[in-house]
């Protein structure tokens, strides 16, 4: 699958663009030296577990699996700007309180299924977000040009959800075992057999 396919599929499972798929595309690392705060191992445990909430562990490999909290940690540091670095960081302490408040308890003390319950509502809170500004942007903006219209900062969730996603499906369990590996370059095939409910190809 092309990054920029992938990209495109992740904007629509999560409902808005990719944040920072521009810089990604071009191959990461930001002109600006970034810096800001440093994850810590506590951190990229905590990423990893968020992950594998979003995409467990079945007959196909895990979040874990692929290590997506080391690879949030590259993609937050290369690819985000200073804005959504501190929307990204102050949402992982945002997501353990949302936890604390649902379930009495931190997010890595969590049960499996009140992680689960307390991911789906915070789903739900980011697409509504999104929704709700969409449609106060549509009775402000009508006749602005797109370049001069609002754009709304993401929610911290859409964030950890879209790099879960696209850190597992670019791993190399995500390609070669939740997807079926084709290397590349191959030769084409333009009649090659297609059988309903086959997974999608990885190249």
């Amino acid at each position: 699958m092309e990054r920029r396919e992938l990209l495109k599929m992740i904007a629509v499972l999560t409902g808005t663009a990719f944040v920072g798929g521009e810089v990604f595309l071009s191959g990461c690392k930001n002109a600006s030296n970034i810096g800001g705060a440093v994850f810590t191992a506590e951190d990229i445990a905590f990423m990893d577990e968020v992950g594998e909430t979003i995409l467990p562990k079945t007959k196909s490999p895990g979040a874990k699996d692929a290590e997506v909290g080391k690879f949030m940690t590259v993609m937050i540091n290369d690819c985000y700007d200073d804005a959504d670095q501190k929307i990204f960081h102050e949402g992982l302490r945002k997501l353990d309180d949302a936890s604390e408040k649902m379930n009495n308890t931190s997010f890595m003390k969590a049960t499996p299924q009140q992680r689960h319950d307390l991911l789906v509502s915070l789903d739900k809170e980011a697409k509504e977000q999104r929704a709700a500004f969409d449609k106060e942007q549509a009775e402000k903006s009508k006749g602005v040009p797109a370049y001069k219209k609002e754009k709304m900062s993401p929610h911290y969730f859409t964030l950890l959800k879209q790099l879960t996603l696209l850190g597992f499906f670019t791993s190399k369990p995500g390609e070669t075992e939740a997807l079926r590996h084709k290397p590349i370059p191959g030769k084409y095939d333009g009649a090659f057999p297609y059988k309903k409910g086959d997974r999608a190809w990885a190249e």
